[in-house]
């Protein structure tokens, strides 16, 4: 087994770091954070000058080409300086384009792939309901019926990140077949201007530069053609980028760990008291050998189900224990990070409270710790335990 870095890999990790560290070194992206803008545009018109939004997509389409295992490479260099800011990039790769490839007909995808590639359209996921959770499909009410040639959707969804400024919603609701049965779900591009379409936004903890909103669909209607895969097969699709999703959150935790380790290493050997500067107490020592520890570990755990999902292997138990573990450690390791920096770390002039904040939501989304352990317990043969 080899997923090591080839030369190749090599250089585009590095490219990425120049780039980041160039484009948008940590002090940029605090500002971009404290700025609390809903949506920074500038960003993603850097990072499609750049070519990140094609990264993924192939080259028959319009992209830069490379696997999963090329987006985490670039997802993990670029988080250690954006942290949450990430998403920005992160949510329309897996919510568009992953599932446009694996769903779409070859005339949605010669159509969107192209101007997904260069930026020139935005997609945001709209999925998740306000009674639903974790359990997506259980609580699932949005309901989409055919009329004639025409879509009609009703219902109401939260923590559409990006909704705000995308030009498509990717909607999942239930099918409602000719007998008024709901039969499967599905898949719907709905355009983010459509009548009956409202937006709320929702304040939140981190990521606070790139809004998240509840959606609002009253009678919203959409051409019949705007389905993605097979009517009643909806969750197919979406289901093609949960371990994707997981992999890449699991290479963005190890960024954060990465931007984590590197601010803690600096401070304690800037920082003086008691006549000597900090990094000399063991017990900070231990501390950041901790840090360090659970970094490996991620770079480890998350570049493995990369590695296994970009070959095409069995990867749904790697993929949910990599985002686990990695977005566990990087929550604590940004809280040790916090409190060596004492209240310099409370502050918001540093990075520190900004990895914290921004880290803590990916213990909860797009599945839980506490689903994740359900989900791999199941796997190695457990009974159900929800």
């Amino acid at each position: 087994m080899d997923f090591d870095l080839d030369e190749t890999d090599l250089a585009w990790r590095d490219a990425t770091r120049e780039w980041v560290d160039k484009k948008y070194p940590k002090s940029r992206a605090r500002e971009i954070e404290a700025s609390d803008e809903l949506f920074p545009q500038q960003l993603w018109d850097d990072l499609s000058e750049a070519g990140y939004h094609g990264v993924g997509i192939p080259e028959e389409y319009g992209g830069q080409g490379g696997t999963v295992f090329t987006q985490a490479i670039a997802a993990r260099e670029l988080t250690r300086n954006l942290g949450g800011l990430i998403a920005i990039w992160l949510a329309p790769a897996v919510g568009g384009t992953l599932t446009l490839l694996a769903a779409a007909t070859e005339e949605q995808k010669k159509e969107l792939l192209p101007k997904m590639a260069t930026g020139e359209i935005k997609f945001a996921i709209a999925i998740t309901e306000p009674g639903g959770g974790t359990d997506l499909l259980g609580g699932m009410r949005s309901t989409a019926r055919l009329d004639g040639d025409e879509w009609v959707i009703n219902g109401q969804k939260m923590w559409s990140t990006g909704a705000g400024h995308a030009d498509y919603l990717m909607v999942l609701a239930r099918n409602i077949g000719d007998d008024g049965e709901s039969k499967g779900t599905n898949l719907i591009m709905v355009p983010a201007n459509s009548k009956g379409l409202d937006k709320r936004h929702i304040p939140k903890l981190g990521v606070r530069s790139l809004a998240s909103y509840e959606v609002f669909m009253d009678d919203v209607r959409v051409p019949a053609e705007n389905i993605v895969g097979p009517r009643g097969k909806g969750w197919k699709g979406i289901a093609a980028g949960l371990n994707a999703d997981k992999v890449l959150l699991s290479a963005c935790s190890t960024g954060i760990l990465d931007g984590v380790l590197e601010d803690a290493l600096r401070y304690l050997s800037e920082r003086e008291a008691f006549g000597k500067t900090i990094d000399h107490f063991q017990v900070l020592q231990h501390k950041v050998v901790d840090i360090a520890a659970w970094r490996h570990t991620a770079e480890l755990v998350s570049r493995h189900a990369a590695w296994l999902l970009a070959k095409g292997k069995p990867c749904e138990m790697e993929a949910t224990m990599a985002k686990m573990i990695c977005s566990e450690y990087a929550v604590q390791a940004a809280d040790i990070g916090l409190q060596l920096l004492g209240g310099l770390g409370y502050s918001a002039e540093t990075d520190m409270q900004r990895y914290w904040r921004d880290a803590r939501l990916w213990k909860i989304a797009p599945i839980t710790s506490e689903m994740s352990r359900n989900f791999i317990a199941g796997k190695l043969g457990m009974p159900r335990g929800f």
